[in-house]
């Protein structure tokens, strides 16, 4: 918990955002998390998946943007994405931030923003995939994933173990038919909103994903801790649930061969794969969940 707090702390800081962004060590070291700073270079990494049965869902970095402007041009890279994505005959879909489409800014515009984006995989038999950030824009990102899903339906969001309240969003959303990936959650939240103890939020995230299961439209359950999938793996059994009603979910570099293990057991796989040049925030979040992560950026500086 030192360790995670200490490096969600780190995540925040702009002054050091600013230095590691620019400094081409950090950039090597992180990417082994991030699929290169252009769109080229994650499309080619992602036919490199789809070749291992491997789905992805591309997610172009960056959160909490400071003008309206700022945000109409990562809406117009991620109508791009798309669109590759569509006329490459990519097996995968967009993750994004509301935060980045201007959330902070103007609500009216960063609606705007997010339809015209999930208007567009409608069009072309896509999916857009809102993610959650931390507990202020929870109520928020439900409200318009909820707006839109009803008048487009090619949206899902992302709900976090880890707080308090996502059962009642769970059921929620079940019963709208609206797609569900299932996380423990990134963020520094306090004892009022979220389970503080790692025994809580993983008896929360098994408690959540049975009810996904029964419940939910195409599940995704985005885990790297084997204990959960195999709780995830029994419970589908023991209810009847086939393979091909839900899929496992985790981040690109991370765990490649649990990955490859449960492609090989016949599960779905989905990787979310990260591009762009804002990195920094997205990479100590990855740090702060895995003390494995830290482990292995210490040892390859050690060989040099």
């Amino acid at each position: 918990m030192v360790v995670r707090h200490f490096f969600l702390f780190l995540s925040r800081s702009r002054w050091l955002r600013r230095r590691m962004e620019t400094l081409a060590a950090a950039r090597r070291f992180s990417s082994r998390f991030i699929a290169g700073e252009t769109l080229d270079d994650a499309l080619a990494v992602c036919r490199n998946l789809n070749a291992e049965k491997i789905t992805v869902t591309l997610d172009h970095l960056g959160e909490s943007v400071t003008s309206i402007e700022e945000a109409a041009r990562a809406r117009d890279v991620y109508l791009k994405t798309m669109s590759a994505i569509h006329e490459g005959q990519i097996e995968g879909n967009v993750s994004m931030k509301l935060t980045q489409f201007g959330l902070d800014l103007s609500l009216d515009a960063c609606r705007a923003n997010v339809e015209e984006l999930v208007s567009r995989a409608a069009s072309l038999g896509g999916f857009v995939r809102v993610d959650m950030e931390s507990s202020d824009y929870t109520r928020r990102t439900l409200d318009l994933v909820c707006d839109l899903h009803e008048r487009h339906k090619a949206v899902g969001v992302v709900i976090q173990a880890y707080l308090c309240r996502s059962r009642e969003d769970i059921e929620k959303l079940c019963s709208r038919g609206i797609r569900v990936r299932l996380c423990k959650g990134a963020y520094l939240e306090p004892a009022t909103v979220a389970f503080q103890a790692k025994s809580e939020v993983d008896r929360n995230f098994v408690e959540l994903m049975k009810v996904l299961l029964d419940k939910g439209t195409y599940p995704a359950i985005a885990t790297h801790d084997e204990k959960m999938i195999a709780a995830t793996k029994e419970y589908a059994a023991a209810r009847g649930i086939t393979k091909e009603q839900f899929e496992f979910q985790m981040l690109y570099g991370i765990r490649r061969d649990l990955q490859r293990q449960l492609v090989a057991e016949g599960y779905r796989m989905r990787l979310y794969v990260p591009f762009g040049k804002a990195w920094y925030p997205y990479y100590m979040r990855r740090l702060a969940e895995r003390p494995a992560n830290v482990l292995f950026i210490l040892k390859n500086l050690a060989r040099r």
